[in-house]
């Protein structure tokens, strides 16, 4: 008796070339219906309706086609089962051996911006259950969800009867395959209508195992969404991006667009940004009338800490930036772009991974950040909210100057940035000291002033926390710090303010914590 595969499929990539093989090479008989089986019949490839092999027609316009007991039952008939026997005797079932199906486009369909109706008819009822199905009875029944699994399935029946190891994993895939289907329906309902889920539920494929995580005694694995993020960027040259790389690269990226895409306003008159980071932190960062002098001046902060690091530009790396950047150990550089003749340059480090992430992929992000936790997820919105200035309030008795304004407001965008409890002292728009990670803030600003050193003198400084002691703003004034800005909110605040006072020294509350864990 020849074998009976039933295919309903939305993405209709190599379905002929495949039915075809499975009706010449391997004798099998298909069963369509809809679009599918109108498709295949125009290719001239035997079809049974399945209206005709269920006899009962669609109904409801087309929402119920597969959804008859003839269907389900030739699926999930157990072979070897004795009740089972009787039953398809007795209701005249013919056994279903493969189960091709896709489904109806549903996440791109609302990508798209389908209104609420055109979304509902585009969630799929038959086709998720007949995967369900045949998933079930994998042991019986192959299931196929995706044109990529073809070539290998014919291949593996040209060696004989399926291994049970094989049918598992189309059966993994294949749950997997609706599961996926589901989270995005269920995501997208709680979306459109402002729905809070008791479920955290987010499906991503796999994009490539790792070699190794933060140590090379750990496993990796990088899951996406395609097209997206990281995974839509062209990488130009390189070894495979490792864990720390895209950890590093994730940070040094949303630290460098503080400053968007090279364009001026009236705030920060000059917008061509370069970050440089190591082990997650900033080690220097710079905003200058120039790529090439933006990179220069961030190196400066900390040239030592910048080896082996990784850099990232708001814009165009030139083929003068790019002779600067040769001459340090780099992992990685990521820009929006790059010219011939940089590439050219840059090329010549054969294993510096560089990496284009246009505007367009650029403004993709993430609306969530989440951390693993025993036992679980903590889920929060990420810090991208939009600095307003005008709530900004000067506390003290002296006004920041202008020039002071603008280096207070950059620093204040790179502190965010920095591993809390955080210190950034910055001047002429550019780090000259970043105190990162310590567990009080008199600590971290006993680092950054220090790496800064004589620099100090009329530099600002801003920190992610308010200050529960005025001992931060006693050490500043020591080194000639002569603008602060925090966010306010201790209540020994005053001591602060006064401190500031006596020191001449002026302070911004921004009324907005940044802490960084």
């Amino acid at each position: 008796m020849s074998p009976l595969a039933l295919v309903s499929v939305s993405d209709k990539k190599n379905i002929i070339p495949f039915c075809r093989e499975l009706v010449e090479q391997f004798n099998y008989k298909i069963l369509s219906s809809g679009g599918t089986a109108k498709h295949l019949i125009e290719a001239k490839i035997p079809v049974i309706k399945v209206a005709d092999f269920t006899n009962s027609p669609e109904i409801l316009g087309g929402r119920v086609k597969t959804l008859h007991p003839k269907i389900h039952g030739g699926i999930l008939a157990k072979r070897t089962d004795e009740e089972h026997k009787k039953d398809i005797a007795a209701n005249n079932l013919e056994l279903i051996d493969l189960v091709v199906v896709n489904l109806y486009p549903f996440k791109k369909t609302v990508d798209q911006g389908a209104k609420w109706e055109e979304a509902i008819e585009n969630i799929d009822i038959g086709g998720p259950s007949m995967i369900r199905s045949a998933a079930k009875n994998h042991k019986d029944v192959s299931v196929l969800v995706d044109p990529s699994q073809y070539q290998n399935f014919l291949e593996e029946t040209k060696k004989g009867e399926l291994k049970k190891s094989y049918k598992a994993k189309l059966a993994l895939e294949a749950f997997q395959h609706t599961a996926d289907y589901d989270t995005a329906i269920s995501n997208w309902i709680g979306k459109e209508r402002g729905l809070q889920s008791s479920k955290y539920i987010e499906s991503y494929p796999l994009i490539k195992t790792l070699r190794y995580g933060e140590n090379p005694h750990q496993k990796a694995f990088w899951y996406g969404l395609s097209n997206i993020g990281w995974n839509s960027a062209e990488q130009l040259q390189g070894k495979d991006l490792s864990y720390n790389n895209l950890l590093d690269l994730e940070s040094a990226l949303s630290t460098v667009l503080e400053f968007g895409y090279g364009e001026k306003d009236e705030l920060i008159k000059e917008r061509f940004a370069s970050v440089i980071l190591k082990h997650n932190n900033p080690c220097g960062a710079s905003i200058s009338n120039s790529t090439s002098q933006a990179f220069l001046n961030a190196l400066e902060c900390d040239s030592v800490s910048a080896f082996g690091g990784i850099v990232a530009f708001n814009s165009n790396v030139d083929i003068e930036t790019a002779i600067n950047l040769k001459d340090i150990f780099l992992e990685c550089v990521v820009a929006p772009s790059f010219d011939t003749e940089a590439l050219e340059v840059l090329k010549i480090k054969k294993n510096l991974r560089i990496l284009k992430l246009s505007k367009d992929q650029l403004q993709k992000k993430n609306q969530t950040s989440t951390k693993s936790i025993m036992g679980g997820l903590l889920v929060q919105d990420t810090d991208d909210i939009e600095e307003k200035t005008e709530s900004w309030i000067s506390v003290t008795k002296k006004n920041p100057s202008n020039q002071m304004n603008l280096d207070l407001n950059f620093a204040w965008k790179i502190c965010k940035h920095v591993k809390s409890n955080a210190i950034v002292i910055a001047k002429d728009q550019k780090t000259i000291g970043i105190g990162a990670g310590q567990m009080n803030r008199v600590g971290a600003a006993k680092i950054a002033l220090k790496a800064a050193g004589k620099l100090c003198s009329d530099a600002v400084l801003a920190s992610d926390g308010f200050f529960p002691f005025a001992d931060t703003v006693k050490l500043a004034n020591e080194y000639g710090i002569n603008a602060i800005i925090q966010p306010g909110g201790s209540i020994r605040d005053q001591e602060s303010i006064d401190m500031c006072n006596s020191k001449g020294i002026s302070m911004i509350f921004t009324q907005k914590r940044h802490f960084l864990h």
